[in-house]
């Protein structure tokens, strides 16, 4: 393969893809799960592509985004819209739909075929001056071949593990988790992309996603909806609600788990911090 090919191929690919249409009517929740499959179909075509590392990292960021501002301009032209990889214009502070996106989240994972913890995150938050909450939300993982929404929640087995399992960062788990681990008897399940831990709980892959080292509103926003659509446990570490569409995005801490260890997790985090 020349040096060029990989460039012709995502250039062939991006400019071929062809999303479909949605349902005539589709409901929020509807497109949601059609925006976040469409551009985790899209991503998979560019992670055949051949290209490599920081390359395929850009692409990926790159045709997600676009795919999805495009289809959201044309589906729901008056809302607004917060992107990781867009301009921040701060007219969803005005308006009273904003949809928040991750257009690839877990974009390492992604560069590192076949790993399968990266994800799509689509999220509609609805509400005034700031005050309101999300409505809709969809995290495709196209490596599973699933898109977990909120129109059809999906059942969250049984657990089926003795010890809790606490999803953490395979790169840079927070030192506080592992105390908190030792403290109520869990073990770490290392995984990539916020959207993968959270979604981990609701597949009964982990029971908790504990995190305090810095997120923004995308890492989080589809995640976490549908997190509460399925009747998990969501909150700040501190135990206060984690509010979506806010002046400053920066979103730096979460627990996600089931609502058995919420209170483990947070009476921990009380006594000890996060540090």
């Amino acid at each position: 393969m020349t040096d060029h090919e990989p460039e012709q191929a995502l250039s062939d690919v991006v400019s071929g893809f062809d999303p479909g249409t949605p349902a005539p009517g589709l409901d929020d929740h509807g497109l949601a799960a059609w925006l976040a499959t469409a551009a985790g179909d899209l991503l998979t075509q560019v992670r055949a592509t051949g290209l490599e590392g920081k390359a395929l990292k850009d692409a990926g960021d790159g045709a997600a985004h676009d795919l999805l501002m495009r289809l959201l301009a044309e589906h729901r032209p008056g809302d607004a819209v917060l992107s990781e990889e867009g301009k921040d214009d701060k007219v969803r502070l005005t308006s009273s739909r904003a949809w928040i996106v991750d257009p690839l989240d877990g974009t390492r994972e992604f560069s590192e075929p076949p790993r399968e913890d990266w994800a799509v995150h689509v999220a509609l938050w609805e509400g005034h001056d700031g005050e309101g909450d999300l409505v809709a939300g969809a995290v495709a993982q196209p490596g599973l071949g699933r898109t977990f929404h909120t129109g059809e929640p999906p059942v969250v087995p049984e657990r089926t593990s003795e010890r809790p399992r606490i999803a953490v960062s395979r790169t840079r788990p927070p030192a506080f988790v592992q105390a908190l681990a030792e403290e109520i008897g869990a073990e770490l399940v290392p995984m990539g992309s916020a959207g993968a831990k959270v979604i981990s709980v609701v597949r009964d892959v982990s029971d908790a996603y504990v995190h305090a080292g810095g997120q923004y509103e995308w890492d989080s926003a589809a995640p976490v909806a549908v997190a509460r659509a399925v009747g998990l446990h969501t909150s700040r570490v501190d135990g206060s609600p984690l509010r979506y569409n806010q002046d400053e995005v920066l979103l730096p801490d979460l627990v996600v788990c089931r609502p058995e260890l919420a209170e483990p997790i947070l009476a921990f985090v009380r006594r000890h911090g996060t540090e």
